[in-house]
């Protein structure tokens, strides 16, 4: 019998996690001045979403939200096959001299975050990059780090880690997916 999906968070605990993560998002940069918050597509858009209002109940302040899509930026855009999908990229504001904190669900490997790095620079130069993650996996192929972590898991590299979040997906969650399962 093969070995069953394992709940690293349930919709709780995301909430939760999320909310810290805004936490340390303020701390990091001494409060919300000059602070732009951008969701790598798709997952990391609803997360950076969230973590908006979570700053907005906490702080009374609304913080700028956009939206990267890497796809065009990737190293590996040959293998995604010939017709990728492309999401929008919407960062409607001047990037420089601003406090950008780049969203993501799993940090991995690091090339989505180099991609979304590579997207950035076309927009301008900010202050400063960080970035946050919800789940940190380990597993890197490039020397980046995430500033804030949700949660720091040890996986697999033949397993998956799914972020399920209510809006694509129905509800919020992150799984462990063991590869036999999944493929």
């Amino acid at each position: 019998m093969p070995p069953k999906n394992s709940v690293v968070l349930d919709a709780r605990a995301v909430d939760r996690t999320l909310k810290r993560m805004a936490d340390e998002i303020i701390e990091l940069h001494n409060g919300t001045d000059d602070l732009i918050l951008v969701g790598i597509q798709r997952r990391g858009v609803q997360l950076a979403t969230r973590i908006v209002e979570a700053i907005r109940e906490r702080e009374k302040v609304e913080v700028p939200r956009g939206a990267l899509d890497i796809t065009l930026y990737r190293d590996d855009l040959q293998t995604v096959g010939p017709r990728p999908v492309v999401g929008p990229t919407d960062l409607p504001w001047n990037l420089e001299g601003k406090h950008v904190v780049i969203i993501d669900d799993v940090l991995y490997t690091g090339r989505t975050v180099r991609a979304a790095l590579d997207e950035l620079a076309d927009f301008g130069r900010p202050a400063r990059i960080a970035l946050a993650v919800l789940v940190d996996r380990g597993g890197r192929e490039l020397p980046i780090h995430a500033d804030i972590v949700g949660k720091k898991i040890e996986v697999s590299p033949t397993d998956r880690v799914d972020v399920l979040v209510d809006e694509l997906d129905g509800k919020d969650a992150v799984v462990v997916v063991p590869r036999d399962e999944g493929a």
